[in-house]
């Protein structure tokens, strides 16, 4: 590893170079800064990555023809650029991520990633971020990082050794932070739904914003449950500091808990640093169906944009305008499907912000992409109530869907699924 100034280490960057930038809160800021900052030297640059913090001055419109983002998943600062046709977007499974960079599928010439310092036998820490930063820097030609000196020290599946890097900048800079904020009314009443769905000793898995906060504070009477997820926030931090969160009757890592990456505040990142309850693996281990499966009561809570009422869950795109991503939330419904006492939950409001457009449906969008397929979909949570459609036919799902769509909108969609002949 030879340290370098940030301008060193992105001149060996040429122009048809496809480029993997670690994601969510461990975004390489300096290395990507230096980049657009000799952009007008390159053309045809790829750089692939995930939902990423930042200010993501790489998708700025006077860089199209020099860089352009291929997104594993739509984060805000790349849906514009996405919707207008100057960056990409691989539809794919999260799981599936890392066997694109191995295979070559996606062949990567570089890697951009943040590590801690060296220890004393050479290692260094992903940190909040293991995800599929691992695969990529293994299947890199060149692996350039920041040795950044604010960083947690996770452990698990974390470490890569000082050889596997082959220039490093120094940086002083924590990773980004997230604040989910107070969660409403709405949340709340969704959330007692969703916590009266898991029993204890249940292993969870858990996404990002106000309904996972707001199922954290819902859970505060639940015993011995466990953590396996793709990501997680401070919410799991103040379940385990409320002896809800203990991991003893998990059927894997007992007593731990299991992430591929991590978004939140300071004190998340001070909670799991060199914390040996926290083990970070990469998703093709976190999101395999095989190990979901294996979770005797796994339940699984993620969101949509809009369900219709034979099932059908969007949760990538509003119409033909792509939103976010596939994401993981096929490998958790599938995988707590299949569990034993497993639980597949999608929880949403009922309707869009301002309360005038119902996200029960109908039909779908023209252009939304289906990522939880009607045959796939278990439970569907609004904060007024539970349908269960596992087994259910399409009337019976009708009936059960409208029931928990906002009453202003209910009328409507009695009429429109006689209108379909599903009732």
């Amino acid at each position: 590893m030879r340290i370098v100034t940030p301008s060193e280490a992105v001149s060996g960057i040429r122009s048809g170079d496809q480029i993997f930038v670690q994601a969510a809160a461990a975004t390489p800021t300096e290395l990507l800064d230096a980049l657009v900052a000799r952009a007008d030297t390159l053309e045809d640059v790829k750089i692939v990555h995930m939902h990423a913090e930042g200010p993501a001055p790489h998708l700025a419109p006077e860089m199209e023809g020099h860089l352009r983002h291929r997104a594993l998943f739509i984060g805000p600062n790349a849906r514009r650029a996405v919707n207008e046709g100057r960056a990409e977007f691989i539809p794919v499974f999260l799981s599936d991520i890392p066997h694109l960079f191995t295979r070559r599928l996606i062949p990567l010439d570089v890697a951009f990633i943040n590590v801690t310092p060296p220890d004393a036998h050479g290692f260094c820490s992903l940190g909040p971020s293991v995800d599929a930063t691992l695969a990529a820097v293994r299947s890199a030609k060149t692996v350039i990082a920041q040795v950044n000196r604010a960083w947690p020290r996770t452990l698990g599946n974390s470490f890569l050794h000082v050889s596997e890097i082959d220039l490093a900048i120094e940086v002083d800079r924590p990773p980004y932070t997230y604040e989910a904020g107070a969660p409403g009314e709405i949340e709340k009443r969704i959330a007692a739904y969703v916590a009266d769905l898991i029993p204890d000793g249940a292993t969870l898995q858990m996404g990002i914003g106000a309904i996972p906060s707001a199922v954290g504070l819902a859970l505060r009477d639940k015993r011995d449950l466990g953590i396996h997820t793709e990501m997680f926030t401070d919410a799991v931090v103040d379940l385990v500091e409320a002896g809800v969160v203990t991991g003893r009757r998990k059927e894997l890592d007992r007593g731990k808990i299991v992430a591929a990456f991590m978004m939140g505040g300071q004190r998340l990142y001070d909670f799991v640093d060199d914390n040996p309850m926290v083990e970070m693996r990469e998703v093709d281990y976190t999101n395999d169906t095989a190990v979901i499966r294996r979770f005797r009561r796994m339940c699984a809570i993620n969101s949509a944009i809009e369900v219709d009422l034979t099932g059908q869950v969007c949760a990538d795109s509003i119409g033909w305008r792509l939103y976010s991503g596939v994401g993981g939330q096929m490998d958790f419904i599938r995988g707590a499907a299949l569990a034993e006492e497993g639980r597949a939950i999608i929880a949403l409001p009922s309707t869009t912000s301002d309360g005038k457009t119902s996200r029960i449906v109908c039909a779908l969008k023209e252009g939304a992409g289906v990522v939880t397929t009607r045959a796939h979909v278990q439970t569907i949570v609004t904060e007024w109530g539970v349908a269960h459609l596992h087994g259910r036919s399409v009337t019976e799902r009708a009936r059960a869907l409208t029931e928990i769509a906002h009453p202003d909108f209910r009328e409507d969609l009695d009429c429109m699924a006689h209108g379909h002949h599903f009732l």
